[in-house]
């Protein structure tokens, strides 16, 4: 058991006898209502029976049951709408849906190996590994005069059409590192 402020985004909780995935989750201190000053937590769930998305808000200390779920390492195939379809070791194939990728396909290249996440045999999402190494397509030449104030950050685009915020000293085809759970530049890559 784990209470609602101690669940993270991609557990899987059951709330009402429902396998809920978390896709969003806010801590807040209620500031209205009969309970000032009571701790909150705000999430957006995804029911993994019927699909169907929710946001709830529920006591810090509501407890909730966390599912443990199977996990297999894939690599990407190819999208055949509205699924993307991976394919394990033994050439077996698994289909993703689009809603299930939203973080994954800020990354997602062909061939890239990730792992797929079933509950009750469906595949129902994507994990990525924790840092991944691209390219960037397109960032703007450095400004001589830029560096006046500490750490001065620019946008970048990788492959895959994300664009993310890298320092002043990378330049268009450098590869970088990238924190995929953060989103974040983590280093250039010589």
């Amino acid at each position: 058991m784990k209470t609602a402020q101690e669940v993270r985004v991609g557990n899987v909780i059951m709330v009402d006898g429902a396998p809920m995935v978390i896709h969003k989750s806010e801590y807040n201190v209620s500031k209205s209502g009969r309970r000032q000053n009571a701790a909150i937590v705000k999430m957006k769930m995804k029911n993994l029976l019927t699909n169907n998305s929710t946001e709830t808000i529920f006591q810090a200390t509501d407890k909730f049951d966390v599912v443990i779920l199977d996990k297999k390492e894939v690599s990407y195939s190819y999208f055949s709408d509205p699924n993307y379809i991976f394919m394990d070791a033994e050439f077996n194939q698994y289909e993703v849906d689009i809603d299930s990728m939203e973080g994954a396909l800020k990354f997602l290249e062909d061939g890239m190996i990730c792992e797929v996440v079933f509950y009750d045999e469906r595949a129902i999402s994507v994990e990525l590994p924790n840092s991944v190494i691209r390219q960037i397509t397109y960032t703007e030449p450095a400004v001589k005069g830029d560096t006046t104030s500490g750490k001065v950050m620019k946008p970048a685009n990788i492959s895959t059409g994300f664009e993310l915020m890298v320092p002043l000293f990378c330049e268009n085809g450098d590869k970088i590192e990238i924190d995929t759970r953060t989103l974040d530049y983590k280093n250039r890559i010589k």
